[in-house]
């Protein structure tokens, strides 16, 4: 099949020049900016022959949807690591602290994930690209791991040298596991990268939040669990430009609740869609310059939209379903781009988790919207769907640039079709929907000790949090190890959306915009949408359990976070 180029413009091809010999020289849009060679607005100075604005990214060749089939991530298996892991840091590890609670939570199973170049094709119809991966995989081995069985996996860093490095991205890593209760020399600290040919074990201890408190002692309270997480790299100002190249995957953690077993016939187990039927889908958005290859834009602060919808890290695959339930763990891999997801027949999703956190009772609902890095399950039901039906995921939220969604909801087929199911086959199906799920914990507002407030601002051209940028040496709060907080999130920024994301501990809204928050909303989160079309003032209630030492909130539009929208606060004893 014979593809039509896109065919740059004089202006293009020397924003593109100049644009490669900065990144040859490692310089970010913030180097450029303090050296007065770019202004706020994204255009590159009249200075030393940059006159070319350095925002201007090509149209995708294209592409004919439905050429390929889904591809699930495969499962990582365990494996016996020499040196075995250590409390401390052994031979041929990057420094780390201590882990902590290591002699208590002994890991049972060890893993191995490689960060590594290789091949990939996105579509058959575009040449392969150079990518990089955990595992050469996109995305990255996934993890499946329980609670009760503490692991540990070795994230080795074998990516090219720094001084052989081509193109956009930065060979270093620090891999955050998000979502995990993890301790902080495991949780992926932006200024924790390591070099090439280094690895660092993290010790991923699978317990439930409250495991150190009396009430909970040994395990912590099993209505903090935690189902769908995934890990990417956080590598401070390239995080944008790391996940982009495809270094993300996904770690599913499952207890006697949610067991991952449909025919499981513990009175505890809720049995739902397991196995094949439980099917993790990584969506992202990508822009592909005349040749075919990768392209992403390093001098965009504002976030990058692309004009290729990726699922799994295939652009519009086909996905062959049988007739009966299926489970999908649906994550927004970003960088930028809001979803607002439909089913092509009109069929209902059963919502049944907000981020990684089963909710209350199951929600049924038209559509499922995701900001970056927010993760819903759904339960898909086929089962009244004629063999040989095919049924689209459609995209229907409108969204024209990084300042976020539009207020406008796509009319139906008007959209962006982004993945197809084709009903195939007969199946059985033992799964079931429960009534409930999961009970929540309480919200106790007599253990709130301080308030602080987080203001989100555009700053010159970049984001700040309290008119600060990103400093890793700076600690902005101190909370103490065993209290609670309420924290306000207010959005200062002139319109921009933000999906702001904190680690180490889930929170639960108290309000938006002084109202409650609704029903898929008010379970447990990690992200939450602070913009324009979802409320621009949000208290959340915050505990700080287990643990002390480095965590970091940030905005999860990556390419705000790495310009500068993040900021370090540390739990003391």
């Amino acid at each position: 099949m014979r593809l039509l180029k896109y065919k740059p413009s004089k202006l293009a091809v020397t924003a593109r020049r100049n644009r490669q010999e900065l990144i040859q020289a490692g310089l970010t849009r913030r180097d450029l900016v303090k050296m007065g060679l770019m202004a706020g607005s994204g255009y590159l100075v009249t200075k030393s022959g940059l006159s070319a604005r350095a925002s201007d990214e090509p149209e995708s060749p294209p592409t004919t949807p439905w050429s390929q089939p889904l591809v699930v991530p495969p499962v990582a298996s365990p494996v016996t690591l020499t040196p075995a892991p250590a409390e401390l840091a052994v031979t041929g590890e990057a420094p780390r602290a201590a882990h902590p609670f290591w002699t208590r939570f002994l890991p049972q199973k060890k893993y191995e994930l490689r960060a590594q170049v290789f091949q990939h094709s996105y579509h058959p119809e575009l040449p392969s690209n150079t990518a990089w991966g955990w595992g050469g995989t996109l995305p990255g081995k996934t993890i499946m791991a329980r609670y009760g069985e503490p692991i540990s996996v070795r994230f080795h860093n074998e990516l090219p040298a720094l001084s052989a490095h081509a193109g956009f991205g930065r060979p270093e890593v620090s891999t955050h596991l998000h979502n995990l209760h993890t301790a902080p020399p495991s949780d992926g600290f932006p200024n924790d990268f390591y070099a090439t040919g280094l690895f660092k074990d993290h010790h991923y201890i699978n317990a439930y939040a409250g495991f150190d408190t009396p009430a909970y002692f040994p395990l912590g309270d099993p209505r903090e669990a935690l189902g769908t997480l995934w890990y990417h790299d956080h590598r401070a100002d390239f995080t944008s430009q790391n996940v982009y190249r495809g270094l993300a995957g996904f770690y599913l953690l499952f207890d006697d609740v949610d067991s991952g077993d449909e025919g499981d016939t513990s009175p505890t187990a809720l049995r739902l869609p397991s196995g094949e039927y439980d099917v993790p889908l990584l969506f992202t958005d990508r822009v592909f310059d005349e040749d075919g290859q990768i392209y992403f834009d390093m001098f965009n602060f504002d976030g990058i939209l692309g004009d290729k919808f990726l699922v799994n890290g295939k652009i519009q695959p086909f996905f062959k379903v049988a007739r009966r339930k299926y489970r999908f763990r649906l994550l927004n891999g970003g960088p930028s781009r809001y979803y607002r997801f439909y089913l092509s027949n009109g069929a209902n999703f059963t919502i049944i988790s907000s981020d990684g956190n089963l909710l209350p009772a199951p929600i049924t609902a038209q559509s499922v919207r995701l900001a970056v890095a927010e993760r819903v399950d759904v339960i898909i039901d086929f089962t009244n769907a004629a063999i040989g039906t095919n049924i689209i995921l459609e995209n229907r939220q409108a969204q024209d640039d990084g300042r976020g969604p539009d207020e406008d909801i796509l009319p139906a087929g008007q959209g962006n079709a982004v993945l197809r199911f084709e009903v195939d086959r007969n199946a059985p199906d033992p799964s079931q929907v429960p009534a409930t799920l999961r009970q929540l914990p309480p919200v106790n507002l007599n253990e709130v000790v301080a308030t602080r407030t987080w203001e989100l601002e555009r700053t010159n051209g970049a984001w700040a949090i309290n008119g600060q940028f990103y400093d890793p040496n700076v600690v902005r709060a101190n909370p103490t190890r065993g209290t609670a907080e309420i924290w306000t999130l207010n959005n200062s920024s002139g319109g921009w959306s933000h999906p702001l994301h904190i680690h180490h501990e889930e929170f639960r809204i108290l309000s938006i915009d002084g109202a409650p928050p609704p029903p898929r909303l008010a379970g447990r989160k990690d992200v939450i949408d602070v913009g324009r079309l979802t409320g621009s003032e949000i208290q959340i209630f915050m505990r700080f359990r287990d643990y002390v030492g480095r965590y970091v909130m940030h905005c999860h539009n990556t390419l705000h976070e790495d310009h500068a929208m993040m900021l370090r606060w540390d739990i003391i004893p």
